[in-house]
């Protein structure tokens, strides 16, 4: 593990070593032709003891320290006006608390479902996005990952297509959307109710498309899901998919942006229902198993995103969303019902303007059916202490201080206490902190 460690940290240097020869953004405001970036992230994280009087396959273990590393290489040109190709090679390392098992709102975003000892390569993002002017003042964009620079018509037509997450394009915060950036805990970046498509990385293939008008935003997409649940491979032609809308509105309030986002999904493959797996684990005497009782079914689910600047240097958040409790989720996490607010503040105030606190309290919840599922020795995606005999909601607080020394460096110290890890009484609480260092050009 030592030996892998140091590997994976000299891997990670590798890309800003590519500064110099970096296509670099243009000054003059007109259409970038191509970019390089590049990003390297490690998240070491550990978690204390507590309370474990017995264990599951899918248990948060006391006790433990694990880390994670990925380094990501941005490729972009654009091959005609309003249109851009990005090409994402990434190289990943290292493994999540419990190999990314034991807590349904998981406190590392930054661990995948798979984790290794050695680097490994994929491409994580492939995709093409055209942007199509429907009038309106024309503004700047800047330069970015996976952003070309130039600029864009208030009014306008999105069209993205390959693979990509659709966490780029829904259910997206200005606060609380980037565990490389501001909060870990997965239910804090993404609503934890959202079964987003998805495979074991957090990627699917698909089209999205988004209508920007006036103050307005329509997103809708169409994207594949796993071949099983929580699955490495995705499906290749939408016989299991995902239908994601969402309506965006943008405003102002006491001088200051905010917007508010409705989104909802429809899952559509091959899901079990936890009454139909309790009712044959009972008939059989064995632990109950969705595996052996899924048909063909739709899983829906809505959720509400809000974001509002309070001063230049405040903002808050708040995320709530609920999903169908009776079937089981597919390709995110074990939550059926959550709530999340928090704030954002950067350290201006304190002569530290690149700096950022951030703070947010979650709770999680599961349906009735869920937690009997798993009182019935069930496993789910991320949970499954073996029994369940004293459920209750899982309530995470997170706190970070992100201090960036010099621009493109940050260092993040961040804390999570978690009460009732897998929705077990009996368990926890956990405390769980973390170191991270990300930059990026």
């Amino acid at each position: 593990m030592v030996y892998a460690f140091s590997k994976a940290v000299a891997v990670a240097a590798a890309p800003f070593l590519l500064l110099p020869a970096a296509a670099r953004a243009q000054d003059s405001g007109d259409p970038q032709p191509f970019a390089l970036h590049g990003q390297a992230t490690m998240v070491v994280q550990g978690v204390g003891g507590f309370s474990d009087p017995y264990r599951g396959a899918n248990s948060l273990a006391p006790d433990q320290v694990r880390e994670t590393i990925d380094v990501t290489l941005y490729a972009g040109v654009r091959p005609w006006a309003g249109g851009e190709l990005w090409l994402n090679p990434e190289i990943d390392q290292g493994f999540g608390l419990s190999n990314t098992l034991g807590v349904a709102g998981f406190p590392s975003a930054e661990a995948y479902k798979v984790g290794k000892d050695e680097p490994y390569l994929r491409l994580q993002r492939a995709f093409f996005r055209q942007t199509i002017a429907l009038g309106g003042e024309r503004s700047a964009v800047a330069p970015a990952m996976n952003v070309l620079g130039g600029t864009q018509a208030a009014n306008r037509l999105v069209l993205t297509l390959g693979k990509f997450g659709v966490g780029d394009v829904f259910d997206t915060n200005r606060y609380a959307h980037d565990p490389r950036g501001d909060f870990l805990n997965w239910s804090a970046v993404d609503t934890g109710s959202f079964d987003y498509a998805a495979d074991a990385w957090g990627y699917s293939t698909g089209a999205a498309a988004e209508w920007y008008q006036g103050a307005w935003t329509l997103r809708a997409g169409l994207f594949n899901l796993s071949k099983v649940p929580n699955g490495e491979t995705l499906e290749r032609d939408f016989r299991q998919y995902q239908v994601d809308v969402e309506v965006e509105h943008r405003h102002m309030l006491g001088g200051q942006p905010g917007a508010i986002r409705v989104t909802g999904f429809r899952n559509r493959g091959q899901f079990g229902r936890f009454d139909d797996a309790l009712a044959l684990a009972a008939a059989q005497g064995q632990v109950a198993d969705t595996a052996l009782v899924r048909q063909r079914t739709t899983r829906t689910g809505i959720g509400v995103n809000a974001e509002q600047a309070v001063t230049s240097t405040l903002g808050l958040f708040a995320r709530a969303g609920f999903a169908d409790g009776s079937i089981e989720p597919y390709d995110f996490t074990d939550i059926d019902r959550t709530a999340q607010f928090g704030a954002s503040l950067n350290g201006a105030g304190w002569g530290r303007a690149n700096d950022r606190i951030g703070l947010v309290g979650i709770v999680n919840g599961i349906s009735r059916a869920h937690q009997s599922y798993l009182d019935a020795g069930g496993l789910g995606v991320l949970v499954g202490d073996g029994k369940l005999p004293h459920p209750g909601s899982e309530a995470i607080a997170e706190a970070y201080y992100d201090w960036q020394p010099r621009k493109g460096f940050d260092v993040t110290l961040d804390y999570q206490f978690i009460a009732n890890p897998g929705y077990n009484r009996d368990r926890g609480p956990a405390n769980v902190f973390a170191v991270r260092f990300h930059g990026g050009f």
